[in-house]
């Protein structure tokens, strides 16, 4: 089997420690291993495979002679990506910077594996959340068309970075010792005002867009329907922080075009490729993110007819919004790349 220079972009990061875990897990066929990040972090060894890597400074000039570029996600993504490409590399990108550029595939493998055909040198992996909710939705399209999607997300602390799951745990101690619960970083580092999330939620992900959703919100609207190639499936979401360390959740309520049957929904997500169907509400099974922490399957369930529109489905998924929603697609994405 042919191996490939790989590079990994944010490699000592959350999503680029995942990405070593899921090459060694995937047998990725690699030859040379390059991890990349900021001067900080330049020097930093990292055990792998039984060798060590040392960890270098990105630069314009990192990609040489390498075939495909992991890059874990940032502003940074925008900056280095056209050199990784214009080096020779393929680069699959987690940021938000490329996703709805009309010539850069968005792609989950599960999904449009087609869309990769298209690409010009950048693939982009969707936001955690629409990645998490599409993988539920793809069966149900194929078979019945879906003509409008509502949307609440329950997205863990662990999407804002390590900083929110340490915040997190310093406010239950702070709340158990009655002190006052300190916050600087939900809803973002950089707001003006920040909150806790120990025992409480906060309806904001990313900042206000002047049509009062925030850009997480739209980011959900504008991926679906890219990647399900169907300018006719209208979105509206709501994303909200809570307190949960890791794997986000997701209430979805749907309106067919034909009308389908609960007992047929559940049928067509047992069969579709990494979804769990976690659906026996008499032995109180159902998707929970502890459930799927840790795991590459999304679990839906909760499947119920709509009781305010015939032709409308309510469905309940929670998935590992640091394994599918970011790293094992981004892997998944240059498995397919190799088929190709």
């Amino acid at each position: 089997m042919k191996k490939y220079n790989v590079a990994i972009l944010g490699a000592t990061g959350a999503v680029g420690a995942e990405f070593l875990k899921l090459i060694e897990e995937r047998n990725f066929p690699f030859s040379e291993l390059r991890l990349l990040a900021s001067k900080r972090s330049a020097g930093k060894e990292i055990a792998f495979m039984g060798k060590t890597y040392t960890v270098e400074e990105a630069t314009f000039d990192s990609f040489k002679g390498i075939d495909i570029a992991l890059f874990a996600g940032g502003s940074i993504s925008k900056d280095f990506a056209p050199h990784a490409v214009k080096a020779g590399a393929v680069v699959i990108d987690n940021s938000s910077a490329f996703r709805m550029d009309p010539d850069v595939p968005l792609v989950v493998p599960e999904v449009n594996p087609q869309a990769i055909l298209k690409h010009k040198g950048i693939i982009a992996n969707p936001n955690c959340s629409t990645i998490i909710m599409v993988m539920a939705l793809k069966p149900i399209y194929d078979l019945a068309k879906i003509k409008r999607v509502i949307v609440s997300t329950y997205q863990a602390v662990s999407g804002a970075g390590k900083e929110g799951i340490d915040e997190l745990d310093a406010q239950v101690r702070e709340h158990s010792e009655g002190r006052e619960m300190t916050a600087n970083i939900l809803p973002s580092a950089s707001a003006e005002k920040h909150y806790p999330i120990a025992f409480n939620l906060i309806p904001q992900i990313d900042v206000f867009c002047d049509n009062l959703y925030t850009k997480e919100e739209m980011k959900m609207v504008h991926e679906t329907v890219k990647i399900m190639r169907d300018p006719n499936v209208k979105v509206t979401a709501t994303c909200v922080r809570v307190p949960v360390v890791r794997s986000h959740s997701v209430s979805v309520v749907l309106r067919t075009k034909e009308k389908i049957s609960v007992e047929r929904a559940r049928d067509l997500i047992a069969a579709a490729p990494g979804c769990k169907l976690t659906d026996d509400l008499a032995s109180k099974v159902y998707p929970m993110p502890l459930d799927t922490s840790d795991q590459d399957l999304v679990y839906v369930g909760r499947i119920r007819d709509d009781l305010t529109d015939e032709r409308g489905l309510n469905l309940w998924c929670c998935g590992d919004q640091v394994r599918k929603g970011a790293a094992t697609n981004t892997v998944q994405i240059a498995e397919l790349l190799l088929e190709k």
